[in-house]
């Protein structure tokens, strides 16, 4: 198997490689750049190199899961955890940040819902960085404190 994946990718290599050199110029305008076969191809070998790369990432990573029912327990700890952050944010969300009037007086359309979720976005960011932020001081003067 680790063979047959070698000489996948060495192949996968050499058709990117022929196609690098079948790119366009740098001169040219980008409305006929986009129209390349090669730059197209190279966009193609993109996706589905990421995509298998998903697929093989999301497999080993619920295999290994699934083997041991500790794991389990900790990631449905952690989901929880990240949901109810979620729903803080969302609760602090006001949605009346934004004035949609002035928003589509220059030619953005929104409401209140998509102002109230763009909201909750931000805010779940800052509480997890001040979680992130949090978790490393406490480990810091852990350490610093209890010397082994």
């Amino acid at each position: 198997m680790h063979k047959v994946v070698k000489i996948i990718l060495v192949v996968v290599g050499l058709i990117g490689a022929g196609l690098w050199f079948m790119l366009p110029e740098s001169e040219m305008p980008a409305s006929q750049a986009a129209n390349n076969g090669a730059l197209n191809a190279m966009f193609w070998i993109t996706y589905i190199l990421l995509g298998i790369a998903v697929v093989f990432s999301l497999v080993f990573a619920l295999k290994n899961l699934f083997s041991n029912p500790a794991s389990i327990k900790k990631t449905l700890f952690v989901i929880g955890g990240f949901l109810l952050v979620v729903a803080i944010g969302y609760v602090l969300a006001d949605g009346t940040d934004v004035s949609i009037d002035e928003m589509a007086e220059r030619g953005i359309e929104t409401s209140e819902t998509t102002i109230k979720r763009i909201g909750t976005g931000i805010n779940v960011f800052f509480i997890l960085t001040i979680i992130a932020v949090g978790a490393m001081l406490w480990g810091g003067a852990r350490k610093t404190i209890i010397k082994k």
